[in-house]
């Protein structure tokens, strides 16, 4: 993890510096300012996290992107990293609002959500749309964000917001993306019963009682002081940044939400990078042109690209 930051270039041995310019030994040097400190060392960057079913509370740090994070959260509380089916900040419940995603603010609690009860639910697909929208961790699960209400889904009590979609028919999709595993959902013929295999975030039922006499676990509905994140990146360190003004947030919602439109999944993540591309971008086809280079693997329809330009280009009106 690295805070941007300038460095003074060090002067080599035995060759005193004035202004980057070498001086020839035994020349006398000219009084000057005195030397600069050295740089502060960088903050440690670290992070409370608690098992949402009940736990003690560890700390973690040291971590650059998802996969490491649940890394560090496992080795606290010695279990494997693919028991932990996803992140909350800042609350133990299953809030799809308070989902972990790129970056934590520098006070969030990180609550860890793992597996709990397998089951299986047969689905007749009796219209196109089956009412859910995918999303998925970052290390390898999708699960379920959302349920319309009214639809195919809604009418199957079994099945939850939280729960992480383990197989479609017995073939399984852990390790495959949340689009991926949308697209399945959508290619599956209509009026031919189908099989999930889910799994459950565990619960304590006894805790929940619990928590709710004694008000909030520690962390909880704690907010960040200020606006600067731990961005996690897939490749590279992560790095600390400011948050995102107003306008972007209003765009990268509305991105996300044609995300949910078009393709069935939520990616706050996802949303805020193509936010970023269209700021650099002058036009809808140089956008095009960009998605398709940095994630060509979505294969997003000419229309969805022109609408998230669009969001965009009204949050920049907004702005003004």
């Amino acid at each position: 993890m690295q805070r941007a930051g300038r460095h003074g270039r060090q002067p080599p041995e035995g060759g005193p510096m004035e202004n980057g310019v070498g001086q020839e030994p035994g020349t006398p040097e000219p009084p000057g300012p005195a030397a600069p400190r050295a740089p502060r060392s960088r903050p440690r960057l670290v992070f409370h996290t608690q098992l949402a079913h009940g736990s003690p509370t560890g700390r973690i740090e040291g971590f650059t992107n998802v996969k490491e994070l649940y890394a560090k959260i496992a080795e606290v509380f010695d279990i494997s990293p693919t028991e932990i089916l996803f992140c909350t900040l800042n609350t133990h419940k299953v809030d799809m609002q308070k989902l972990l995603g790129g970056q934590i603010g520098l006070e969030d609690f990180i609550f860890a959500h793992v597996r709990g009860e397998t089951k299986e639910v047969e689905v007749t697909k009796t219209e196109d749309a089956l009412g859910l929208t995918i999303t998925d961790n970052g290390a390898g699960y999708a699960f379920i964000k959302r349920i319309k209400e009214g639809s195919i889904i809604n009418r199957l009590q079994t099945v939850c917001v939280g729960d992480s979609i383990e197989a479609i028919n017995d073939h399984t999709i852990v390790g495959c993306r949340h689009y991926e595993v949308a697209r399945m959902l959508r290619e599956l013929p209509r009026a031919q019963p189908f099989t999930l295999r889910l799994v459950q975030p565990k619960k304590a039922f006894d805790m929940i009682g619990q928590r709710t006499r004694t008000g909030k676990s520690p962390g909880e509905g704690r907010a960040a002081s200020g606006k600067e994140t731990l961005r996690l990146r897939t490749q590279g360190p992560a790095v600390l940044e400011e948050g995102p003004s107003p306008p972007e947030e209003e765009a990268a919602r509305r991105v996300d939400d044609l995300l949910e439109s078009y393709m069935g999944i939520r990616d706050s993540e996802l949303a805020s990078t193509m936010v970023e591309a269209a700021k650099g971008s002058p036009s809808v086809a140089q956008l095009a042109q960009g998605l398709d280079s940095v994630l060509g693997e979505f294969a997003f329809p000419q229309e969805f690209v022109a609408e998230v330009w669009a969001a965009v280009c009204h949050a920049k009106g907004d702005k003004e």
